[in-house]
């Protein structure tokens, strides 16, 4: 809160300071969402678009080559994100959360245009999947850095016994961020056909993130500090090093454990059913390229509203039962619902995916708030971000290429399964491990 807004609480009444503390909260939660909502749409897109990326950049007689080389693509900036995480979390720890933000939002914006721009691999050679690759480390940083700060952020200007819901205001918009790229994507793909897609109807989603940029650009600079941050410059409490004192302090290193290990569920959930799912529809079971997408779509669709009430659950319910509740359904509904899938028929795909989407939620709605609860303001961002984009990056990231080289090596369509459901099991013991904190105030 700036001075002048400090002098102008004090001259208010306290119903009409109550009504601007609202205002500047709810604009505050608008601002981490915008940037949270672009950043998922810019990702979103690459794997949404990576069977034709994979003709764009990566030419081969071997589709299932140019799948693979793409896929691999979109994992390697994943091992970028847990150093994003740890200079954006020192930033975020040291300068506050805002002006990173601001930061964050432009770079991924700019990072996603040029994309779009990026000649073919038939007019540059090599250099066109090198300048994409390039692009996407730059992406991932910025990712790697979002998830400590705008998660924190939403987290410390939640209403007291609202956290849960807050924060998954930020999964609902990365489900709609992710839906409004499948729509895209599969009414370019019914309008223009594939040999536009590949001459250049593929560039328009990319593009398509610089405007969105600049209105999230827009927002977060008319937002307010995080009050939490605020509280722990005032106090005099900023680290000069926050990653290392979480290194050092034994509530740190633990939490920092638990990000890695407690969000294998929501990692290989999330990018198994949404980002890589529909390239593998379209190229292992037979699906046309606008049914898969349209199919993530509707799954997509059903979890935006599922999220929101996993998180309003859990400031009732409490964290652990969602996450660990989630996850064991995972287990014992993984196989059943991926059969659907295989049966080649487009309602048994789409029920099968709808209902893993919804199990899902139960623990992508409620991980981000439960891991924010895990650490002290003063060393959140910073540790938060790196321990989760380490676990994320080895067990998300790496996901797709490593399903796709699997079935190459296996021969069975069923690896995805396997995946998803020993990450659950993993997951869901993990929970029933973890302190409840959704009845606590945050940690100073």
């Amino acid at each position: 809160m700036t001075t002048k807004e400090t002098l102008m609480s004090r001259t208010l009444d306290p119903a009409a300071n109550a009504a601007r503390d609202k205002t500047i909260q709810a604009r505050s939660v608008i601002a981490g969402l915008s940037g949270i909502f672009v950043e998922l749409y810019d990702n979103a897109i690459y794997g949404f678009l990576a069977g034709t990326l994979a003709i764009v950049f990566f030419p081969t007689e071997s589709p299932a080559t140019g799948l693979l080389l793409t896929l691999v693509a979109f994992g390697i900036p994943f091992f970028i994100r847990p150093l994003g995480a740890a200079v954006g979390g020192h930033w975020g720890d040291k300068i506050g959360r805002r002006k990173v933000l601001i930061f964050l939002v432009t770079t991924m914006s700019l990072a996603t245009g040029l994309i779009g721009v990026i000649p073919s691999a038939a007019m540059i050679g090599i250099a066109a999947p090198i300048i994409l690759v390039l692009l996407r480390f730059v992406q991932g940083f910025s990712m790697g850095a979002e998830t400590g700060n705008a998660n924190s952020y939403l987290s410390e200007n939640a209403p007291d016994g609202k956290r849960g819901q807050v924060v998954s205001y930020a999964n609902g918009a990365t489900f709609v961020a992710m839906m409004c790229g499948t729509l895209l994507a599969a009414g370019l793909a019914a309008a223009l056909g594939p040999e536009t897609m590949v001459a250049w109807g593929w560039r328009i989603p990319f593009l398509i993130a610089l405007p969105m940029g600049l209105a999230a650009l827009w927002v977060r600079f008319s937002a307010a500090e995080s009050p939490e941050y605020d509280k722990v410059k005032t106090d005099n409490l900023v680290l000069k090093s926050p990653l290392r004192e979480a290194f050092v302090s034994k509530v740190g290193r633990r939490g920092m454990l638990l990000t890695i290990i407690l969000p294998l569920f929501n990692s290989s959930g999330y990018f198994i059913l949404f980002i890589y799912m529909p390239s593998y529809m379209s190229g292992t079971l037979k699906f046309t390229q606008v049914q898969g997408l349209l199919i993530t779509g509707a799954a997509l669709l059903v979890g935006a509203f599922t999220s929101l009430l996993a998180g309003r659950m859990s400031d009732r319910f409490g964290r652990r039962p969602m996450l660990a509740g989630s996850a064991f359904l995972m287990v014992v509904a993984g196989f059943p619902c991926y059969w659907l899938l295989t049966q080649g028929s487009v309602w048994l795909a789409l029920i099968g995916t709808i209902i893993m989407a919804i199990i899902f939620t139960g623990t992508f709605g409620v991980i981000q708030t439960a891991l924010t609860e895990l650490f002290p303001t003063r060393y959140r961002t910073a540790a938060y971000g790196f321990g989760y984009n380490i676990g994320t990056a080895i067990f998300g990231g790496a996901a797709p290429a490593l399903i796709a080289w699997l079935i190459v090596v296996t021969g069975s369509t069923w690896v995805p399964a396997f995946y998803l459901v020993i990450t659950s099991l993993i997951a869901g013991i993990t929970a029933l491990r973890i302190k409840e904190t959704a009845f606590l105030p945050l940690p100073e």
